[in-house]
């Protein structure tokens, strides 16, 4: 009899303390395997009542900040991602940007600072904002520069960030490497209070958080929510799918590369093959955090040719981009892009065309802007717009599911350890208990 309770208190002891365990699992902080966020869409330039009519003036304002990767100044579409940093945790808006590799928000004092939404971080008041250099070196400096021409300055730190899921389950990151910017170019007309870089270096998040893939989906509607998941949440698979190789390059480390072999106009396909933008280990950036799509100017030309040929109404006097007097978008031809690999990509018109103030379509399709800094080809998020995008750097390949982003929040998936697995895993651990005991009391 002794025995059987001593079994008993045993079972009841694992019992309480396998029942404790697995719900300090269910809540537990760090992230899982697999996760995925809201983002926000926001319109920086073109949604404002102060939008100019005129149709130079309005081309001016689309391409006066126009950068080809890792920028933080948008002329249409930026997504942002809303997480918190510091201890108590403070919540910020950065842009995501798979052309940069640093997480950087604003923070005081801000000796230049851009406009942004949010209240600027104030590194003194959180308990777990370290700089892991001496106040008198300048080993913690950091300066970034960007294609358009703006920048970041500051200092580099480690710090708590807190990120929540679509699930409803905050994760707690202690010791990510940040940087603190106190001085950012005064002509970054983002709202954002910085950027999560998603590049390839150890530095972005998606390197520090450990996991090897992740995929957005960008709704070009304004007040819509976009997604961004990591992980094992971040498999792009199913009817539509196509997959294209990445490719890396050791001069430009941070970089997700894809091959353009070709660019269709309608029926008509315009070869890389046989141009000096012709390559075979990746001639284009896939980039989150430009708008437009750039193309180098010698193939550009040959591409809106082919536009020329078929859009019938009057040209707009432009001499960085085609555009024309209509309203119509019945006019314009369909566009598809081909990547290596069989990976053909046939774009909405909206993906390739931007309407201004009902009078004035231009195609969005340009040459990228000469500046120290800047990619001759990069593939923008709004040709990305409708289209769940997958990047898996362990098998270095980019897949694209035309989707309806605006609509996909019921097909992504729950966190990996989500607390409903917890509770199954709960559940069994309870019954097989049950049944020990059910053994032990039977005579």
């Amino acid at each position: 009899m002794m025995s059987m309770v001593l079994s008993l208190q045993i079972i009841i002891t694992a019992f309480l303390f396998i029942t404790t365990t697995a719900t300090a699992t269910a809540s537990a902080s760090s992230p899982p395997s697999g996760f995925t966020m809201d983002l926000i869409h926001r319109r920086t330039i073109n949604s404002s009542s102060s939008r100019r009519s005129n149709n130079n003036d309005t081309y001016d304002q689309l391409l006066s900040s126009s950068s080809p990767y890792a920028d933080v100044v948008f002329d249409n579409y930026e997504y942002l991602m809303k997480l918190k940093i510091g201890t108590p945790p403070v919540e910020i808006e950065a842009t995501i940007d798979t052309g940069s590799d640093m997480i950087w928000t604003q923070c005081l004092p801000c000796l230049h600072c851009h406009k942004q939404r949010n209240p600027i971080f104030d590194p003194s008041k959180s308990s777990t904002y370290k700089e892991e250099c001496s106040s008198n070196t300048s080993s913690c400096d950091y300066d970034l520069y960007y294609g358009d021409g703006t920048y970041s300055k500051g200092r580099l730190a480690t710090e708590t960030v807190t990120i929540q899921s679509t699930s409803g389950h905050s994760y707690v990151m202690p010791e990510i490497v940040i940087g603190c910017s106190h001085n950012s170019s005064e002509a970054i007309r983002s709202t954002a209070s910085g950027i999560v870089g998603l590049g390839r270096q150890p530095l972005s998040l998606i390197s520090q958080i450990g996991l090897g893939a992740f995929s957005y989906c960008f709704s070009p509607e304004e007040g819509t929510s976009s997604k961004i998941s990591f992980g094992s949440n971040a498999i792009v698979s199913g009817d539509g799918t196509v997959s294209t190789p990445m490719f890396l390059k050791e001069d430009k480390p941070t970089f997700y590369y894809l091959n353009l072999d070709a660019v269709s106009v309608g029926k008509a396909r315009v070869e890389t093959l046989g141009t000096p933008f012709h390559a075979v280990d990746g001639n284009i950036v896939i980039d989150s955090g430009s708008t437009a799509f750039y193309l180098p100017a010698s193939y550009l030309s040959l591409v809106r040719e082919l536009v020329e040929k078929v859009v019938t109404a009057e040209k707009v006097d432009s001499e960085e981009t085609l555009c024309y007097k209509t309203n119509s978008m019945d006019l314009f031809p369909v566009i598809t892009v081909h990547f290596s690999g069989g990976a053909d990509l046939v774009l909405d018109k909206n993906n390739t065309y931007m309407a201004f103030n009902g009078q004035v379509i231009c195609l969005m399709i340009m040459s990228a802007p000469a500046t120290p800094f800047a990619e001759k080809a990069v593939f923008g998020n709004r040709a990305q717009s409708n289209f769940l995008v997958g990047y898996d750097r362990s098998s270095l390949q980019v897949s694209f599911k035309p989707t309806h982003c605006a609509d996909v929040t019921q097909a992504m998936p729950r966190d990996s350890t989500s607390a409903a697995s917890s509770f199954l895993q709960l559940f069994h651990i309870k019954f097989v208990l049950f049944i020990l005991v059910l053994s032990l009391i039977r005579p």
